[in-house]
C-alpha cells in the first residue's frame, strides 16, 4: 500500500523534527514506509532519491519554479558523501534562463533556491546497492554575507557570458561555488540563442551547480569532526 503524502510542515521546526526522525534509515527502510520499490540504478531513475525525501517530508512545490517547502521558502537537496563524509559530486540547483529575465541576483532563481536550504546527507558508498544508503543528521543552512558575496559575484559573471553570447566560454571551471553545465533530458535537445556575432546557434539548456567546495565547508561547519 503507498503511503498518503503528508501535508507540507507549516513551520520550519516541525520540518526540522520531520527531518531529523529519518536520519539513520536507510532508503530501503524509508521506501518501504512509502510503500515504493527501490531503483536498482539510478541511470533511468534520476532525482528519485530527493522525491522520497520530498514525499516523506511533505514538500509541495511540485515542478513550480519555487522552494520545495513553499510556505517556509525552504528548498531541499540531498547530498551524497562517503565514508569519509565528502560530498562526491556538485549539486543540482536549478535550471539557467536562457534568454536572461533575472534582474539581479537577489530576484534570481538561483537566489531562491539557496536563500534557505535543508540538506540531508546521503551516505552512498562504492558499489553499495542504492537501497542500503543511509540517511544521515540534516543541515538546516543559509548562506552567511561571504559566502552571499561570492554566490552573487559567481552568478553575475557568468550571467554576463550568457547575456553577451559568449557561451563558447562557458565552462564548468567558472565560478567559485556556482559553475554553469549543460542540463539535459538528452544530447539532442537544443536551444536557439544569439551568440556575441549577433549570430544564431544552437547550444545544450544550462543549469546551475554548486560545488563539492561549498558543500563540503557546509558539512564541516556544521558536523563535529
Amino acid at each position: 500500500m503507498i503511503k498518503i503524502k503528508p501535508l507540507p510542515p507549516t513551520s520550519i521546526e516541525e520540518l526540522q523534527q520531520r527531518a531529523f526522525t529519518l536520519a539513520g534509515k536507510t532508503l530501503y527502510q524509508l521506501a518501504l514506509e512509502q510503500g515504493l520499490c527501490v531503483p536498482t540504478t539510478l541511470h533511468h531513475a534520476k532525482g528519485w532519491i530527493g522525491q522520497l525525501l520530498e514525499n516523506a517530508l511533505g514538500a509541495n512545490a511540485n515542478n513550480l519554479d519555487q522552494p520545495d517547502f513553499t510556505s517556509l521558502g525552504i528548498e531541499l537537496k540531498t547530498l551524497p558523501i562517503n565514508a569519509q563524509g565528502q560530498p562526491i559530486e556538485s549539486t543540482y540547483i536549478c535550471t539557467a534562463p536562457i534568454p536572461n529575465r533575472d534582474p539581479c541576483f537577489e530576484q534570481s532563481r538561483v537566489w531562491r533556491k539557496m536563500a534557505h536550504m535543508l540538506w540531508v546527507p546521503i551516505l552512498s558508498l562504492a558499489r553499495q546497492p542504492i537501497k542500503h544508503r543511509q540517511i544521515g543528521t540534516p543541515i538546516l543552512w543559509s548562506p552567511d554575507p561571504l559566502i552571499f558575496h561570492d554566490l552573487k559575484q559567481d552568478w553575475e559573471e557568468l550571467m554576463e557570458l550568457m547575456s553577451l553570447g559568449h557561451f563558447e566560454d562557458l565552462s564548468a571551471h567558472k565560478g567559485k561555488y556556482l559553475q554553469i553545465r549543460p542540463k539535459a533530458a538528452n544530447s539532442k535537445t537544443f536551444v536557439r540563442v544569439l551568440n556575441h556575432e549577433g549570430q544564431m546557434i544552437s547550444t545544450v539548456p544550462k543549469g546551475f551547480y554548486v560545488r563539492t567546495l561549498l558543500t563540503q565547508r557546509i558539512i564541516q561547519e556544521n558536523y563535529i569532526t
